[in-house]
């Protein structure tokens, strides 16, 4: 009797495990803060501020407030930003069937005083998904803009999966936007090829957990409008339960390094150095030659 298989990842989850190794965890150029608490009444604040390095003078935050009713699958996140945009999600989740979730994502943002509209603009995007063994499937409904239907799934058998996504314009009525993509995923590692933008780029990227303590991975992309082709290359190593350390370097000779501390449960800091190593002897360089950042996260 064949094993079951599992549901494979979300279209925008596939090649994830590369993704996050690449990308998360180098707060580089900039100063983030987040925090997070939840009440025993299921509701979950968190407030998030990031100031760039570029406007320092300049700090953007948003405040969440999320209350999740599990009983009714039921999920309300309503979030206010220093843009004055508002920001509203409601999910249900497997209630109508097996497997069956819905959102209704929108987002205001009222027009400055003296401004001859009440609105300076608006958002609604209604969206289905449907999961089940070797299937991950969503479409969904952009209402003010187009209209537009979106839609992607992903199929999944024995590691080896295949996605697909596309969107079309309802009142023109062609398609505007195509991609696809192959991988394989194992428990030590994953592969993915994607083909984005109407398969004008093209992405290959894998990820190999080599032991507990230390992962590797890469991503090179090749756009054939320009016929350039980029690389990089990352590293992440456990220096113990509470720390770890990563490295990445990319073929314009930028080197990046992180490192992320837990300093108390709920409490953890993290710090970036990005280096141009092309400009490392420059006395005069045109521009930051290097960037620094760092992120911290409080959760309660």
């Amino acid at each position: 009797m064949a094993a079951p298989q599992p549901v494979p990842p979300v279209w925008k989850d596939f090649g994830k495990s590369a993704n996050d190794l690449l990308n998360k965890d180098f707060p580089i150029d900039k100063t983030t803060v987040e925090v997070k608490t939840k009440t025993p009444s299921n509701v979950t604040f968190r407030v998030f501020g990031e100031q760039h390095s570029k406007k320092p003078e300049h700090i953007t935050a948003d405040l969440e407030a999320k209350y999740a009713d599990k009983k009714s699958g039921l999920t309300f996140t309503q979030t206010w930003t220093t843009l004055n945009q508002l920001k509203t999600l409601v999910e249900l989740d497997e209630k109508i069937a097996k497997g069956v979730k819905l959102e209704l994502n929108t987002s205001l943002t009222p027009a400055p005083h003296g401004s001859d509209k009440a609105v300076a603009a608006k958002s609604t995007l209604l969206t289905a998904i449907w999961k089940q063994p070797g299937l991950h499937t969503r479409a969904s409904l952009d209402l003010f803009k187009g209209p537009i239907v979106n839609a992607d799934a992903v199929l999944g058998r024995d590691g080896f999966l295949v996605g697909l996504e596309g969107s079309y314009n309802v009142s023109e009525g062609r398609i505007t936007k195509y991609a696809t993509a192959v991988g394989f995923s194992a428990p030590e590692y994953a592969v993915a090829v994607h083909g984005l933008g109407n398969l004008s780029t093209f992405a290959a990227s894998y990820y190999h957990k080599v032991n507990p303590d230390v992962e590797a991975g890469a991503k090179a992309t090749w756009d054939t409008k320009n016929s350039h082709v980029s690389l990089e290359v990352a590293s992440k190593a456990y220096l113990d339960q509470a720390s770890f350390v990563k490295a990445r370097i990319n073929n314009s000779g930028i080197l990046s390094l992180a490192y992320t501390q837990s300093l108390r449960p709920g409490v953890k800091a993290s710090f970036g150095l990005a280096l141009d190593t092309q400009r490392l002897n420059d006395p005069t360089p045109a521009g930051p030659a290097h960037k620094v950042g760092a992120s911290f996260v409080f959760e309660g």
